[in-house]
């Protein structure tokens, strides 16, 4: 079974667009895959919807309760320092080592732009999809 991580802006997506973002958690809800997060992560997708998105307090809980119900979190316990650009993008990367993860998927073209990390491949949403339904 795949082993992945999701860049908060996949799970702001899904949230708040769905579409191919939603398409994918939706698989984990199935079981068809494995997610992961880190409380880092969660904690990201947490101030986001609060302060871009100005979701109330108890609706971002809610939000961060159904993703654990799907998401095993995992403590990262190596640091990287790979992107420099945007720092945070980091804690992406630690999650999915620490998750032993087959695959990132973000729309964030810093880790995209990496390609892979540690054999583990960076994909899109898009891209993501496109391959496990092939």
């Amino acid at each position: 079974m795949l082993r992945v991580v999701a860049d908060t802006n996949v799970y702001i997506s899904a949230l708040n667009f769905g579409g191919v973002p939603d398409q994918i958690l939706a698989l984990a809800r199935r079981g068809r895959l494995e997610m992961f997060v880190s409380k880092r992560i969660l904690d990201e997708i947490e101030g986001v919807l609060k302060r871009k998105f100005r979701w109330p307090p108890n609706r971002t809980r809610q939000a961060l309760l159904a993703i654990s119900s799907f998401a095993t979190e995992v403590e990262p316990t190596e640091r990287v320092a790979v992107i420099k650009q945007d720092e945070p993008d980091n804690r992406v990367l630690e999650c999915a080592l620490a998750a032993k993860a087959t695959i990132v998927v973000s729309g964030d073209s810093h880790l995209r732009d990496l390609g892979s990390f540690k054999r583990i491949r960076i994909l899109s949403p898009r891209a993501f999809l496109d391959a496990i339904e092939a």
